[in-house]
This record gives C-alpha cells, structure tokens and sequence, in this order.
C-alpha cells in the first residue's frame, strides 16, 4: 500500500477536534429548534456536495439496486431523528452529559448485532459494558438530583445513541455495495427531506434568525461533518476501526473543555466521574471486541 499523503493519526486528531464542535455549535444557536438546526446542518452538507458528486459520482445512482436505495432512505430517517433527539436533548442537559451519553453508540451497536446478527460477546466486552453504563447511570442520576429537565436531557441524548446504531447498521449493509461519497450523498439528501417534512409538519420558522446563526448552521455542515466524520472515514484506509473508535471515544472531553471556554458550562461531580467511568469502560469494550474480531480473523485464515 502507498503511503498516505497525510498522516492519518494526524487526521484522526483534526477529526476529533472537528466532532467536538458540534454539540458547542447547536448550543450557540440557541433560537432555532433543534430539528431546523439540523436541516440546515445537512442541507448545507449535501449542497456543498452536489457538485463533486454530479461531477464525478452521477453513474454510479444506476447501479444503486432497490434494497440500498430503501436502506439509504431508512438510515437518513435514523440520522435526521438522531439529530432531533441529540441536538433537542442540549436544550435541556448539560454538553458534557449529552455528548457522553451519545457517546455510548459502539455499546448499543454491539447489542444490535447480537439480537439480529446473532453475535457473541466475549466476558470482557460484558464487564466493559456494564463499567459504560453504570457511568451513564451516574451522569443520569446526578443530572436528576440537579433537575427533572436534566434527566430529560439525558434520555433524549441515550435515545440519540440508540437512533445512530440503527443508522450505522443500515449503511453498513449498503456500504458493500456503494461508495462512500454516493451513499453518503443519498443518506444527507434522504435525512434532510426527512427533516423538511417533519419542520413542516410541526411548523417550524424556516427563516427569520439571526444573522450569526446562518453561520453556525454552515459551520456545521463544514467542521464536524466534513473535517470530522470525512477524514475518519479517509483515516480508515490506513488505521483500524478499533484505533478510530478510541480517538472518537475522547470527544466528550474536546465537548467539555469547548463548552467550559465558550459557554462558561461547569463539570458536576457526577459528570466528571460518570464520564471518567463511560470513557474508560469504552476504551475497554474497544479493546476487547477488536481482540475478539482480530482472533476471529485469524481462525478464518487458518481454514
């Protein structure tokens, strides 16, 4: 394999950064409802995208069979209610429970694999699971001592964790067959149609905020989408899933430290140690799934 023009740890540390952003940003655009805030979002994503991918990519919409383009359809659904709930849930909780809570996404992907693929867990991926959500219980249960709200903004961000899965395990099965950039491109545009209907339906203003907030919509679009997720899936070419996964487990602390520089948001007890306690026991499921993944690998090559 070539060597990369770019160092992709390098790339995974812009990503980070990049991801981190995000839940400052919705939080700054405090007078637009969170599902506006996200059309916009990807709505701008797959207007900056349109002309590479009409350019270089508009064969490749023929090939696309049936069953991924109803797949494609179904994760953008999943990725516009993940983003209602996430983004809703910071008008409630704190960035540092929220973006912990989302945070909890590989934990409930395994649990999607094993109740529809069948996938076994090892002891050590259990132990770290339980480590993960006795941390969540902790963010939760202090967050509730703090406010009824609170919690509420808890459980909408767990629900947010939970609507990503269901994304990723639709475009895991059209990612064999499509491109990233054209699947890409179909998951944005399906997602931001999806939140078109449910602003219309709700009647959410489409306009009339402030001038900054056009801004903040845009650099969503750009930072944590593009510098962000784009470059981790680049980084994928020359780095595990496993090494990724844990540099995305540290964007809770890029979030807080963001939110306590230019939101003035202060770190509860419980946050800190509940967080501490969710990052830890994912740097540990991380550890033990990609161990189990990399052994089952090799008993194939040993067949």
């Amino acid at each position: 394999m070539r060597l990369p023009p770019f160092n992709p740890y390098a790339a995974v540390v812009i990503g980070v950064i990049s991801v981190s952003t995000s839940a400052v940003l919705v939080k700054l655009a405090d007078q637009a409802p969170a599902a506006i805030i996200a059309n916009y979002r990807l709505l701008f994503a797959v207007l900056i995208m349109s002309p590479v991918v009409l350019l270089k990519y508009r064969d490749e919409f023929r090939l696309v069979e049936k069953r991924d383009w109803i797949f494609s359809i179904l994760a953008g659904i999943f990725l516009a209610l993940h983003f209602i709930l996430w983004f809703e849930s910071l008008n409630y909780t704190s960035v540092a429970s929220s973006v912990v809570l989302v945070t909890l996404q590989p934990i409930f992907a395994f649990l999607g694999t094993y109740f529809f693929f069948k996938e076994r867990f090892s002891p050590g991926a259990v132990i770290s699971m339980l480590i993960a959500l006795l941390g969540s219980f902790i963010i939760s249960w202090g967050d509730f001592q703090i406010s009824g709200m609170a919690l509420l903004g808890d459980i909408l961000a767990l629900l947010g964790a939970i609507t990503v899965t269901v994304y990723f395990l639709f475009g895991q099965r059209v990612r064999r067959n499509v491109s990233l950039m054209t699947y890409t491109f179909l998951v944005y545009g399906a997602s931001s149609i999806t939140l078109l209907l449910y602003n219309l339906a709700v009647q959410n203003p489409f306009f009339g905020y402030p001038a900054n907030h056009w801004g903040l919509f845009l650099a969503l679009a750009i930072v944590p989408t593009f510098f962000g997720h784009t470059l981790f899936n680049w980084a994928l070419k020359w780095l595990s899933t496993s090494t990724i996964s844990m540099g995305i487990v540290f964007e809770p602390v890029g979030a807080t430290i963001l939110a306590y520089l230019l939101l003035n948001e202060k770190v509860t007890g419980s946050q800190l140690l509940g967080g501490t306690i969710v990052i830890f026991g994912l740097f540990l499921f991380i550890l033990s799934t990609s161990r189990k993944s990399s052994v089952t690998i090799a008993q194939k090559e040993r067949k």
